[in-house]
């Protein structure tokens, strides 16, 4: 049977520069790409050496999808919970919906573009 791991998920935001600078500030990632791309747009891969989130615009303004269509939301593992918090806070963003079940901490905030992202802690 074939085994695989998640590369990367590619997003699209209105704003790549401060989606980029989020993800970088709130996971440690750094800018691993960027250039042009489909239709005219621009992508920033955001990431570690196995994996990154691309974020795209093609410089169009876009309806917000209704929470959780199509996507859920993006799942991420930090390592200081609250450090995180503070973080989505200073960004301006709401972390709401606060949990803690086994196996890990959560809380989970939406982007500027309605996105939702949950940051879990395990330790």
């Amino acid at each position: 049977m074939p085994k695989g791991r998640l590369e990367h998920a590619n997003i699209t935001v209105s704003d790549i520069e401060r989606s980029s600078r989020l993800l970088q500030d709130l996971l440690g990632w750094e800018e691993r790409w960027r250039g042009p791309a489909l239709n005219g747009g621009e992508t920033i891969h955001v990431g570690e050496e196995f994996g990154y989130i691309a974020v795209y615009t093609d410089g169009k303004e876009h309806d917000r999808f209704a929470k959780g269509a199509p996507l859920n939301h993006l799942g991420i593992v930090v390592d200081d919970l609250d450090a995180a918090e503070k973080i989505v806070a200073d960004a301006g963003l709401v972390p709401f919906n606060h949990a803690d079940y086994e196996p890990g901490r959560r809380f989970y905030f939406l982007d500027w573009d309605g996105i939702e992202f949950e940051l879990v802690s395990y330790e």
